[in-house]
């Protein structure tokens, strides 16, 4: 499955129930592998001068950098809305609320290793 299409099935996963710990980590996951092909794409552009040159590659460049601003972003705002739940679920009257229907804490979006965190690197020296 392309990895587009196992991000937006992901995607749709965590949006439709956010206090479902598989379905965040099945985001985490399809984000990894959209950085992974990112990685792999940038390696191989290195290895051709010509298309390092191409102005078509410069604009492809661009807006990756803004893809990759814009994920940071969402992912910054949806825990900041996780802990905003989070927080509410646990207050006064809140809390019985959440018991009595059942409302579980929602998980953060949270990468693990230390290399899924780094942005990819775009050189065309």
């Amino acid at each position: 499955m392309p990895h587009a299409t196992v991000r937006k099935t992901a995607g749709q996963r965590a949006a439709a129930n956010p206090d479902d710990a598989s379905a965040i980590k099945g985001l985490m996951g399809a984000e990894t592998a959209l950085t992974g092909a990112m990685g792999r794409f940038f390696a191989l552009a290195e290895a051709y001068p010509d298309l390092k040159a191409n102005q078509n590659m410069m604009q492809l460049t661009e807006e990756l950098s803004s893809t990759e601003n814009k994920i940071a972003f969402a992912r910054q705002a949806f825990n900041d809305a996780v802990m905003r739940y989070n927080t509410s679920r646990e207050q006064f009257p809140a809390v019985v609320i959440a018991g009595t229907f059942g409302f579980q804490s929602a998980q953060l979006f949270e990468i693990t290793n230390v290399q899924e965190r780094e942005a990819v690197k775009v050189s065309f020296n």
